[in-house]
């Protein structure tokens, strides 16, 4: 059975902080991390994906957390096809992801920033969450076999945010591609009454690992401000659902990663405790970098 790491989307959102989930004494960079990492086994960076990563902030990472715990960056906006704001950007490096050239120079600094987390053993995977647009296709998949050349040797997962891919008729498709390149499946818990909405599948396409995000269920996903999509509190019956699934993924993969992304206020800490327990996960975090 693979050990199976609950944990957030984030550790340092301004929401959480303010929240009072932290205590007293415990509210700086340093502290907030050290705090979160004695309560979970996994985190993903999200602000990688808005800026590249520094090597000098993973080092502090590495060093603030205990051994076995990990992170899951999430891959730099370029890097999946999103808009990139040039003031973001390398000096003298243009915003273009049609480039090659510049894929391969951002990947490159990328990987830099984060080699600290791999060499002490707190890489948990790559993160790629592909925009909405990133559709099935020729496209697509010339895409993906350039972001699997570029990583090769890193651990990478995929989310799709346009539900096609996992449509009846497409589903074995897209299993057998990210299969080929050695990419985790990422599943995801959302509301499931949308256009927008990816089915709740779980498909395992590496022996390594399985990733689930949990992005709450509000009605404002796709629309609305921050706060208003990711606005929710799931309840334990809710949780509980995916008990089974999640012990399934354990028995076909290494680890499983389980992550709640509904930041707003202290809802995805809350709920990550009550997975935890659901799941009966073990304390102190302790287990297997990468």
């Amino acid at each position: 059975m693979g050990r199976i790491l609950v944990g957030t989307c984030s550790w340092a959102d301004p929401m959480l902080v303010r929240s009072g989930w932290y205590p007293p004494g415990r509210r700086g960079p340093e502290g907030r991390l050290r705090y979160y990492a004695s309560r979970f086994p996994v985190v993903e960076v999200d602000s990688t994906y808005y800026a590249l990563p520094r090597e000098r902030n993973s080092q502090l990472w590495v060093e603030r957390t205990p051994e076995g715990f990990v992170f899951d960056v999430k891959a730099f906006s370029l890097l999946t096809g999103h808009p990139t704001r040039s003031g973001v950007m390398p000096d003298g490096v243009p915003a273009d992801a049609g480039d090659p050239g510049v894929l391969d120079e951002v990947w490159g600094r990328f990987v830099a920033g984060i080699r600290p987390l791999a060499a002490g053993g707190r890489l948990g995977c790559v993160l790629f969450q592909f925009p909405p647009w990133f559709r099935p296709g020729a496209r697509a998949e010339r895409f993906l076999e350039g972001v699997a050349r570029r990583g090769e040797g890193w651990p990478l997962a995929v989310e799709f945010r346009d539900p096609g891919w996992w449509r009846e008729g497409q589903a074995e498709a897209t299993r057998a591609l990210l299969a080929g390149y050695g990419m985790s499946a990422v599943g995801v818990d959302m509301a499931r009454t949308l256009p927008s909405s990816v089915p709740p599948v779980t498909y395992v396409t590496s022996p390594r690992l399985s990733v689930v995000r949990f992005h709450g269920r509000s009605a404002s996903w796709g629309r609305g401000s921050k706060e208003e999509r990711f606005r929710y509190a799931y309840g334990g019956g809710e949780l509980a659902e995916w008990v089974p699934r999640l012990r399934a993924l354990g028995e076909r993969t290494e680890r499983v990663h389980v992550l709640f992304n509904n930041c707003c206020g202290d809802a995805a800490v809350r709920a990550a405790e009550t997975m935890e327990r659901l799941l009966g996960a073990s304390r102190p975090c302790v287990g297997q970098g990468v």
